[in-house]
């Protein structure tokens, strides 16, 4: 790379990027035989872009959420100037700013990586962020030559083992759960906020601790058509996550996003599969609560978009364990409306909070039990020309003795309390047979 060159001659702009081809390794395993913190994995769902990152250009950790003049300033103080590359920021935000924020993560943290690998299919960039704003530009290159040399080559990753399960504490426990879900459903609540999603942390204590990086891996083999993402901050702390939803895709000006809401299992063979899918889309629970999904998604894009438009209908999204009505949005965003603005409108979404916005997630942070953190939040990439955030559903946080996985459910009038139980069960049911080895 042309480092050399700039030790000679600074560039004109502080914050660019040098990459050069190279043949893919399979980034997983490249990422987790590597050294440099913070190491950061994403691979979307639209294309199947495929990015490992280690180390840190630009590492921006807000313990407090920021507001959205700091976000904007910062945006375009590193982005802003960059249109003609290829720069992005990664990382995410928490649920919801009002809980205590996990350590490490805070309530939000989004990096310019020090090295970062692309990959589409065969071809593959190997990438080097520069950023001279933040320290003498000698140093900066000092710690970029440092970076490089401390890449390490792909290595097998750890295998899974058995880790069976050895204890479980959910909360809310189950009595618990009953008693929310008959206190939402009842009339005089619903009438006021038609829909709460209620979610339950799973605290697991296993007889060895998986390696986090190899339960992405097979994850990621279990449903590849789905978003894969995984942050890892500090030595013992980590968060990934297996997520079918996406928040918004943004290419220029065209937005994409969707309604996910309403939730049934896979059947064992094909003519059961289809039945429980036209049961799930004959459903009027399930139909009404990613109505209501859609609805607000649209409502909260109109004053920031040209056009708006969805599906009609819903169709159905097949994952291995389960299967989700679907909702396909498109908008026209307005000249001038940025990233920023997106997350304010669409972050968090009805399908992991609630309506109206302000109500459930009053009520979430009063009765759930637990703080969030980057469960249910948003996490992705801003670009200057793309974006891109999936929710951060289907997931799991490694701490340094302990694996907590996460599932919720949309509570509306006609939930009942013990089916919602079970669909956490099942929305959990793929990462719980690979910590169990299977």
């Amino acid at each position: 790379m042309r480092l050399t060159q700039l030790e000679q001659q600074p560039p004109a702009h502080l914050c660019l990027q040098l990459s050069e081809p190279l043949d893919p390794p399979p980034l997983i395993a490249w990422l987790a035989n590597q050294q440099l913190l913070p190491r950061l994995y994403w691979r979307g769902r639209r294309n199947g872009e495929e990015i490992a990152t280690v180390g840190a250009a630009l590492d921006l950790h807000f313990p407090e959420m920021p507001n959205a003049e700091e976000l904007d300033r910062i945006y375009h103080k590193y982005l802003g100037a960059a249109q003609d590359t290829q720069l992005r920021l990664y990382g995410g935000m928490a649920f919801d700013s009002q809980q205590s924020p996990w350590p490490d993560f805070g309530q939000a943290r989004f990096v310019l990586p020090r090295v970062e690998i692309r990959r589409h299919g065969d071809q593959a960039q190997l990438m080097l962020n520069l950023c001279g704003q933040e320290r003498p530009w000698a140093q900066e290159l000092a710690r970029a030559r440092a970076a490089l040399d401390a890449l390490q080559p792909a290595a097998p990753l750890s295998p899974l083992g058995p880790a069976h399960v050895l204890a479980r504490q959910d909360t809310p426990d189950q009595p618990r759960w009953r008693e929310l879900i008959t206190h939402i459903t009842d009339p005089a609540f619903i009438r006021e906020t038609p829909k709460v999603v209620m979610a339950r942390e799973s605290r697991l204590a296993t007889s060895a601790l998986p390696n986090h990086w190899t339960v992405l891996h097979a994850w990621q083999l279990l449903n590849p058509g789905s978003y894969q993402f995984g942050f890892q901050f500090s030595d013992h702390h980590s968060f990934i996550s297996c997520s079918p939803e996406r928040l918004f895709h943004r290419l220029g000006r065209e937005l994409s996003t969707e309604a996910l809401a309403g939730t049934t299992v896979r059947g064992f063979n094909e003519a059961e599969d289809q039945a429980l899918a036209s049961a799930l889309l004959a459903d009027g629970k399930n139909s009404h609560e990613n109505l209501l999904v859609r609805q607000h998604i649209e409502q909260q894009l109109v004053p920031l978009s040209d056009y708006v438009g969805a599906e009609e209908s819903p169709t159905i999204l097949k994952l291995n364990h389960i299967q989700h009505l679907h909702r396909a949005i498109r908008a026209e965003l307005k000249a001038g409306v940025n990233d920023l603005q997106l997350l304010g409108a669409l972050h968090p979404t009805p399908a992991v909070g609630g309506l109206p916005r302000a109500a459930a997630m009053n009520y979430i942070r009063q009765r759930e039990g637990f703080s969030r953190g980057w469960y249910a939040g948003a996490c992705g990439f801003f670009g200057a020309h793309e974006s891109e955030f999936a929710v951060a559903i289907r997931s799991a946080r490694f701490e340094a003795e302990r694996v907590t996985l996460f599932a919720g459910a949309g509570i509306v009038a006609d939930s009942e309390a013990d089916a919602e139980w079970q669909e956490l069960n099942n929305k959990l049911t793929t990462v719980l047979g690979i910590l169990n080895g299977l």
